[in-house]
């Protein structure tokens, strides 16, 4: 048996971000993970070939530059070493019919490129990401604090406070429109709905669901602050920072260490049990950085769970799946439109419908006849994560069903179980790979080698991503802010005492934000002092 002030469960940037926090107050902190590695959706591995540095599911960290968790541990990660590479031109669209846009990291740029689109563009781009400014007033505190604690009941009373109710009431009508009614009634260029519409799935919706369009505006402005910063030499250099910080005051790390069940005594969590064995007993609190569903299925005692919350639980839902591509090159890439070929990532899609048309596909259970693809381009913004003169690109595809049953393009033979298999990965791979080569034609050629993660792979690799959804949870309203991860959740607090649950699963949701760990490690250092 062993002994600590905390035991926090998974070593997810949430985990790392909580750990860090308490650690620097003196505490003694054990971070207990199931994998052999830490970091959990944050892993940077050569899985093509030796010299070849992939983000193997995590990309790009907005969310954490931005963060209040990053402006609080900021000076010590940057003592670490932790550098972060800014993106001029952090997003395009490139269509199928060859027309390109690239989203410039500077406003004015943006403003008069959209205007060449179609007169006006610009100006309501501008005017929308003011209105993005004033929701962030009131919903940026709302996300950044427990959505049923004061500081969100003081965010609440200080947008009444500024804008009135009336003003109020307006924000909120606007922030619950969908991404396609927001687009339709702003741009009158497609091209330019096209450059926006996709990243409603980087926030785990689609472009008809209620509350896209605000969030959608929310991310578009997060964008153009902050571009699309990534790691210089690979996420890997971000975990590994957090557990200098975290081991030379003291804590620990345990890897290749499953936790069978949360001790509960009184009432209250005591310390963890390992499937091996081992007692880590927990003098301050434990924080359990997983889904719902382990947490309440598997990890507490079932006879202790007040029967509302075992319900709730069990109706937690989970959204879309994901499949991960990874190339390694054996030169540059080279677009069609080369304009493209040092944007950090860009998105190929037709536009808003093609993206409802592939969700809902996707939703019916079939594997999408197009797609939207996302491709990042790490190595243009990072070039020491390839060999010289050697490119790599990241593929990633978030309208795919955990269970596929067709092929909405009747091409490829799915599985009776429904299961994803290694032909049915591959399969669809080849055909992501075919409508890449169309707008770069010697991709194909430039090949080395590839290695495809399918939503069953990539939820063997981190237990929190059921059926390959890589938000831990479907994002909709309804899990959603107080919802998440449902409507009997008291924030990131447990029915039992001294028992913390974070992570994407928990507000403020997903996305490499560190946010959760940061609500909880402040809440628990707050009680200490």
């Amino acid at each position: 048996m062993s002994e600590f002030d905390f035991v926090i469960v998974g070593s997810g940037i949430n985990s790392l971000v909580c750990a860090a926090m308490l650690a620097l107050d003196d505490l003694r902190v054990c971070v207990v993970e199931r994998n052999d590695r830490l970091g959990g959706c944050i892993r940077t591995d050569e899985v093509t070939l030796p010299g070849f540095q992939h983000e193997v599911m995590a990309s790009f960290y907005p969310l954490f530059v931005s963060s209040p968790a990053f402006k609080a541990l900021e000076a010590e990660l940057e003592a670490e070493g932790v550098r972060f590479r800014p993106s001029a031109r952090p997003t395009a669209v490139a269509m199928p019919d060859g027309r390109a846009f690239v989203m410039s990291s500077k406003l004015e740029s943006v403003i008069a490129d959209l205007d060449t689109l179609a007169p006006g563009d610009g100006q309501r781009y501008a005017r929308a990401l003011s209105e993005a400014s004033a929701m962030h007033g009131v919903l940026g505190n709302v996300l950044d604090n427990e959505p049923r604690g004061l500081q969100a009941l003081f965010a609440a009373w200080n947008g009444i406070r500024h804008m009135g109710i009336n003003g109020l009431v307006e924000h909120a009508g606007r922030l619950s429109e969908s991404a396609r009614d927001w687009l339709e009634t702003t741009f009158e260029s497609d091209v330019a709905r096209a450059l926006f519409a996709p990243w409603v799935l980087h926030m785990g919706l689609d472009p008809d669901a209620s509350g896209s369009g605000g969030m959608l505006r929310l991310q578009a402005s997060l964008m153009q602050n902050t571009g699309l910063p990534c790691v210089e030499g690979g996420g890997i250099r971000l975990i590994e920072a957090f557990v200098r910080i975290v081991a030379r005051r003291g804590g620990i790390f345990m890897k290749n260490a499953e936790v069978e069940r949360v001790g509960i005594e009184h009432g209250a969590a005591r310390g963890v049990t390992l499937t091996d064995g081992t007692v880590l007993r927990a003098k301050r609190a434990v924080v359990c950085n997983v889904t719902p569903t382990q947490l309440y299925d598997r990890l507490l005692p079932a006879g202790q769970i007040p029967e509302r919350v075992k319900s709730d639980a069990k109706r937690f839902r989970y959204g879309l799946s994901d499949m991960q591509i990874h190339l390694a090159l054996r030169a540059p890439v080279d677009w069609v439109d080369p304009a493209l070929n040092d944007v950090a990532m860009v998105h190929v899609t037709a536009g808003i419908d093609a993206i409802a048309r592939a969700s809902n596909e996707a939703r019916r259970r079939l594997l999408p006849a197009e797609p939207t693809i996302v491709v990042a381009q790490h190595a243009a913004l990072d070039p020491s994560r390839v060999p010289v003169g050697h490119s790599l690109l990241w593929i990633q595809l978030q309208e795919l069903p955990a269970r596929p049953s067709g092929d909405a393009a009747g091409e490829i033979e799915t599985s009776p179980d429904s299961q994803w298999t290694p032909a049915i990965r591959e399969a669809y791979a080849d055909r992501v790979i075919n409508r890449l080569a169309t707008l770069m034609p010697e991709l194909k050629q430039h090949i080395l080698m590839r290695t495809v993660f399918s939503p069953r792979d990539l939820e063997a690799i981190n237990v929190n991503l059921v059926g390959g959804d890589p938000y831990s949870g479907a994002c909709s309203i309804a899990q959603s802010l107080a919802w998440r991860p449902f409507p009997s959740s008291r924030g990131h607090a447990t029915p039992f005492k001294r028992l913390y649950h974070i992570g994407a699963s928990t507000h403020p949701g997903p996305g490499v934000g560190g946010m959760s760990g940061f609500m909880v490690a402040r809440h628990l250092l707050g009680r200490r002092h």
